[in-house]
């Protein structure tokens, strides 16, 4: 699923965890599990109307201060 050239490193700890959710969630992969979560927090951000607006979401979900 994540191509060879597109690597992410992840924590060890946070793949297990990954690993154990995606499993009692039913997903195929804990790959396919963390795909839909980035989907999922992206999907936020894309209709945002401008910079400002993206700001303010990621402030009030305490990404930046």
């Amino acid at each position: 699923m994540f191509g060879s050239e597109n690597k992410i490193k992840l924590d060890k700890d946070l793949i297990a965890r990954c690993k154990q959710v995606a499993q009692l969630a039913g997903y195929a992969s804990h790959e396919e599990f963390i795909v839909h979560i980035i989907e999922k927090e992206l999907a936020q951000f894309e209709g945002a109307q401008s910079d400002a607006e993206i700001t303010e979401k990621l402030r009030g979900l305490g990404y930046i201060s």
